[in-house]
């Protein structure tokens, strides 16, 4: 290493994984526009699988306040992306993106979903990152409910519960 080069400082911002169906009800899609603006309101970063349904809802919401978004496609063309995607990532490796969208993250809010919502719930909570869920699955085991997903009453307090995991667990600085 060069003995006058340093390390750019710059302050770490917080990335927020959102995910959803491709298709969704009107009330998730409500859920994931409140949640991206007031994502994009605390300046976090937001990651999602950049298509239609929750994941449009919430990059619009987040466009709406100017934050940041980020869509990994499960296919080659960056076009697919939704128009509120500001960084589409074309990876084509398909659905295996969402292992991608899930680790990403240092926390994810659930809204809705199918069961590749699902799968991205099942990625995080193995690779122990916090998700929050709203209207989404429900877990349990041998009969007994788990309590791996964090439920939230509306968006504002999932995205307060998803950015107080994301401190816990990753020491950034509080607002």
């Amino acid at each position: 290493m060069a003995p006058n080069v340093r390390k750019p400082f710059f302050d770490k911002k917080p990335v927020i994984a959102v995910i959803g169906g491709g298709r969704c009800t009107p009330e998730d899609a409500v859920l994931a526009e409140v949640v991206g603006r007031e994502l994009a309101r605390r300046g976090v970063i937001l990651i999602c699988g950049g298509l239609g349904g929750v994941m449009e809802a919430v990059c619009r919401g987040a466009a709406i306040e100017s934050g940041m978004t980020i869509g990994l496609l499960p296919g080659m063309d960056p076009s697919t992306a939704n128009p509120y995607v500001q960084i589409p990532i074309a990876t084509g490796i398909g659905e295996a993106r969402n292992i991608a969208v899930a680790n990403s993250a240092e926390a994810v809010i659930a809204i809705g979903g199918e069961f590749g919502t699902l799968t991205e719930i099942a990625y995080a909570l193995k690779s122990g990152v916090p998700v929050i869920g709203l209207n989404t699955w429900a877990l349990s085991k041998s009969g007994e409910e788990s309590t791996s997903i964090i439920v939230a009453e509306d968006a504002v307090d999932a995205v307060e519960k998803a950015l107080s995991m994301a401190r816990k667990l990753f020491r950034w600085p509080s607002e």
